[in-house]
């Protein structure tokens, strides 16, 4: 997996994936950015949520559930003083469906966090990581 991060001007940057995305990251005003893009440290939790989202949708269609949506919400705290690292991270769930199974809904989320989800595992290292999900009905 390769990624390419380019200067553009004052605390703009844009990031190229090595699958040929980009995305425009910017700092805000009181750091000298003009506050056109994610920061990077929000990029982290989009790639968290994006990589757990993705792991339970995927658990949740290979067991036969009628999944028609899937939200994660994510919270963070982070430490105070420099490096000002996550130390904490919490993933609230909202999955919708017809007749969705609670204790499958449960072990997809389980199985993300636990065995799954490469950037949750790793943010874990360091962070205290917890989860919650609601199910809606459609």
């Amino acid at each position: 997996m390769k990624a390419r991060i380019k200067w553009v001007q004052d605390a703009t940057f844009l990031g190229e994936s090595g699958s040929g995305h980009a995305v425009v990251m910017d700092g805000p005003p009181d750091h000298g950015g003009r506050n056109l893009g994610v920061r990077p440290m929000e990029m982290l939790l989009l790639g968290m949520g994006g990589c757990t989202a993705f792991d339970v949708v995927s658990i949740l269609k290979k067991s036969r559930q009628p999944i028609t949506d899937c939200v994660a919400e994510i919270e963070a705290g982070r430490a105070d003083t420099d490096p000002k690292i996550f130390t904490t991270i919490h993933v609230h769930f909202i999955v919708t469906g017809k007749g969705l199974s609670e204790k499958r809904v449960a072990r997809a989320v389980e199985l993300s966090a636990e065995k799954y989800c490469s950037a949750s595992i790793m943010l874990g290292k360091t962070a205290k990581i917890s989860h919650d999900f609601e199910i809606r009905e459609t």
